[in-house]
């Protein structure tokens, strides 16, 4: 039932970014030139967004379990240190330059758009070399 749920989920979110443009690379990085043609439609899917998953979110700080009893466990640390700092630099320019955030890379990949496979190829490729350097240094 629960990967039923999940799918339901991701196919809930994916069609989301399709109907609100969130897939087309194009519109993102019109978010981001802020000194061109501004689109502010991404600002706008963010706070509707961030409205709807708001309260639920304070509702599971108060649970230690989902509507289907499996085990809830949201981060804890909110401390910025160096690695938070440089991934989030890292993942803007990233996003900056492609116009492609991993949601929307999987709208593309599912679609065949080259682009999202790339993405897609080197965002797994990352996720690697980091498990691989965490593990030699013990640092996850």
């Amino acid at each position: 039932m629960s990967l039923l749920l999940a799918c339901l989920s991701g196919l809930i979110f994916g069609l989301g970014l399709l109907l609100s443009g969130m897939s087309n690379p194009a519109k993102v990085q019109g978010f981001l030139d802020i000194s061109g043609a501004w689109d502010p439609s991404l600002a706008f899917t963010m706070a509707g967004a961030i409205g709807v998953a708001m309260p639920f979110f304070f509702w599971a700080r108060q649970r230690s379990r989902t509507w289907l009893g499996l085990p809830l466990a949201l981060p804890v640390s909110a401390r910025v240190d160096r690695r938070l700092v440089f991934g989030s630099v890292l993942f803007g320019i990233g996003w900056g330059l492609s116009g492609i955030c991993p949601g929307p890379a999987l709208v593309g990949l599912g679609g065949g758009f080259l682009p999202a496979m790339v993405f897609v190829a080197g965002f797994c490729g990352g996720i690697l070399a980091f498990n691989r350097r965490s593990r030699s240094t013990g640092d996850a």
